[in-house]
């Protein structure tokens, strides 16, 4: 029997900005979110371009398969970019779990939205940011507690914006039934702890019920 995902997505746009940045997925082989870069022309085009790009086919047949192809979405944003140069400078972060042909798990990611896994009651986050604030965490130079609430902390260092230096890393994962991933973007993760993330995780009833409490405490932070 072929491995299957089962997820739930929500969105919204809050109180504070006009335009929805953030763009999902979700299907039985794969998931991800992509939040356009703050500060840049376009970034709900840039989103919701590359996953528009993205599910346009099926899922990867392995790491490199994947890679290829969100390149070639990737390639997608330059060409809008050719087409007007107004939007020269329009990128997106990227974060998504894909089943590979042989039934694994595989995670591919840019930028400074997040994966999060509950596996055996264990919450842990499983990406990594690109982010100067994350830099400084890796040399020591700043507590991984006071980056929560660093006025740098979204500068991020990667990102896909159609340039052929993008990077992109896809790593495998073990895959095992019962798993609980949570994919963001940092709209949730500038405002809401990771413990309350956890708890809402286990004591979900439903995907559709735990995307929209994160949602909702995310709205209720601000």
């Amino acid at each position: 029997m072929h491995s299957r995902l089962r997820a739930a997505a929500v969105s919204d746009v809050g109180e504070h900005r006009a335009t929805n940045q953030d763009a999902a997925f979700t299907s039985g082989w794969g998931a991800a979110v992509a939040d356009g870069v703050g500060g840049g022309p376009s970034g709900d085009l840039a989103s919701a371009a590359l996953v528009h790009r993205l599910v346009a086919g099926r899922g990867a047949a392995d790491s490199e398969a994947l890679i290829v192809r969100i390149r070639e979405a990737n390639w997608d944003l330059r060409a809008h970019v050719q087409r007007d140069p107004s939007l020269q400078g329009m990128a997106t972060t990227f974060t998504g779990l894909f089943l590979d042909d042989a039934g694994d798990l595989l995670i591919a990611h840019s930028g400074d939205s997040r994966a999060y896994l509950l596996r055996d009651g264990w919450f842990s986050r499983e990406t990594r940011d690109d982010s100067y604030v994350q830099v400084l965490v890796d040399r020591g130079l700043l507590d991984p507690a006071a980056a929560v609430s660093h006025p740098r902390r979204n500068i991020i260092t990667a990102s896909l914006g159609g340039g052929e230096a993008d990077i992109v890393s896809v790593t495998p994962r073990e895959l095992r039934t019962g798993d609980r991933w949570l994919l963001c973007s940092d709209g949730v993760t500038d405002y809401v702890p990771e413990l309350d993330l956890a708890d809402i995780l286990r004591a979900a009833v439903s995907l559709e019920q735990a995307a929209a409490d994160v949602v909702a405490l995310a709205l209720e932070a601000g």
